[in-house]
């Protein structure tokens, strides 16, 4: 074991020590205060300050200690060490509906992300969540299979209905897949104006994930590559995460074509209510 994984376990097996560190990076304090912060005892507070002082990472000025820059400088890093695998451990049961092929994508936007994923004992958390965001924006653009079962399809399709501004892209088959759920509710949503429909060929991703851009919020919706049963939902308010979403939609929209109803006309058999007249 090197000197510095020493270093880093000597931090990691106490909540105490980062509690002392913790609390002196936003302002000195002294012995009392440091008790009182940390909830340590005042003996275990005093053989924290001993090791810490040891390291050079505390001073005593008066009856008040305070950081190093040292000190400061291994706070921070191990505060960045500890949300970092916070991150990890939240991502990693969803990580394989993660849009891996997405230009631009890193873990770090997803930092404070919402997790919903069937759980054990309740299944119907991803949703639920989806539900709860659609009911909570007044916009949404996206692409993908977000919005596939037909439970959130549903909601979809009404609150479009009921004023929402939608934009989605989609992959022909999937369309294929939704119009087939429910020619009629698809076909009055279709042909709100505040709906625009587009077809794209060669979305990234689309066999396992899809994207949405809300007001508040941006998300990631993961379904199983055979049943597309949704599996996750992965949502965040982090401004980085928003601006790689819209460029990562706007690069798309740019290749996109407009929805033509006479391509499904054949494979729905419901022409009337995707809006065209029979021949």
């Amino acid at each position: 074991m090197t000197n510095e994984i020493r270093d880093v376990e000597f931090l990691a097996r106490s909540g105490h020590r980062v509690a002392v560190l913790e609390t002196l990076r936003e302002a000195p304090r002294d012995r009392r205060e440091l008790c009182a912060a940390t909830g340590a005892s005042n003996p275990t507070v005093g053989r924290i300050i001993r090791d810490l002082e040891e390291r050079e990472w505390i001073v005593r000025d008066g009856r008040r200690y305070e950081l190093t820059l040292l000190g400061e400088f291994v706070t921070d890093r191990f505060v960045e060490l500890r949300r970092g695998m916070g991150t990890a451990r939240t991502l990693r049961d969803v990580w394989q509906w993660l849009p891996h092929e997405m230009e631009g994508f890193s873990v770090g936007l997803f930092a404070d992300a919402v997790v919903a994923h069937p759980g054990p004992q309740y299944p119907y958390q991803p949703v639920e969540r989806v539900t709860k965001l659609l009911e909570s924006t007044d916009t949404i653009r996206g692409f993908g299979t977000t919005l596939y079962k037909s439970g959130n399809l549903e909601v979809f399709c009404r609150r479009i209905v009921d004023g929402m501004e939608a934009e989605y892209l989609y992959a022909p088959q999937i369309l294929s897949a939704i119009v087939a759920w429910n020619a009629e509710l698809t076909a009055e949503a279709f042909a709100c104006e505040n709906c625009t429909i587009l077809l794209h060929d060669e979305l990234p991703d689309d066999d396992r994930c899809g994207l949405n851009i809300m007001d508040e919020r941006i998300g990631i919706c993961g379904h199983d590559r055979d049943s597309a049963q949704l599996e996750a939902v992965i949502d965040t308010a982090s401004p980085e995460a928003r601006t790689w979403a819209n460029e990562v939609y706007e690069a798309h929209r740019r290749t996109a074509r407009p929805f033509d109803p006479d391509e499904f006309r054949h494979e729905s058999g419901h022409d009337r209510l995707l809006g065209v007249e029979p021949r």
